[in-house]
């Protein structure tokens, strides 16, 4: 990690408003691609679910190209193709968002929608 970029914390709401400025600032945010497509796990909040990690900082979504998806690469989404096509597809789909889930995989999973209106209220 390079030594500009902290660390995510245990605290899972700054973690979430971090992904929201950082985003902004960047205008962009990370996720994994592999083989199969893009990472998908089942969500804690209901694993009839699923839910597609996403990250502020290519820094944090490259911790988790380990293990399970050690396969793959680190990948950036472009913030106005997020709001755009990413996030009201994922509301069709029926999927969560995993946002800034630091190094123990904790971190909020929210509704793609609730996550849009995040960003259009800024």
């Amino acid at each position: 990690m390079t030594e500009d970029v902290q660390p995510l914390g245990e605290d899972l709401d700054e973690n979430y408003d971090r992904f929201i400025v950082e985003a902004i600032e960047t205008g962009c945010v990370w996720t994994l691609e592999g083989e199969d497509g893009f990472v998908l796990c089942p969500a804690h909040v209901n694993e009839e679910l699923l839910v597609m990690p996403l990250w502020s900082q290519p820094e944090f979504a490259q911790r988790h190209a380990a293990e399970e998806w050690s396969g793959y690469q680190v990948v950036p989404i472009a913030l106005e193709e997020l709001l755009d096509d990413w996030l009201p597809g994922m509301h069709e789909d029926l999927m969560l968002v995993g946002v800034n889930w630091n190094d123990e995989m904790q971190g909020d999973e929210i509704e793609p929608l609730d996550l849009l209106e995040n960003f259009e209220n800024v």
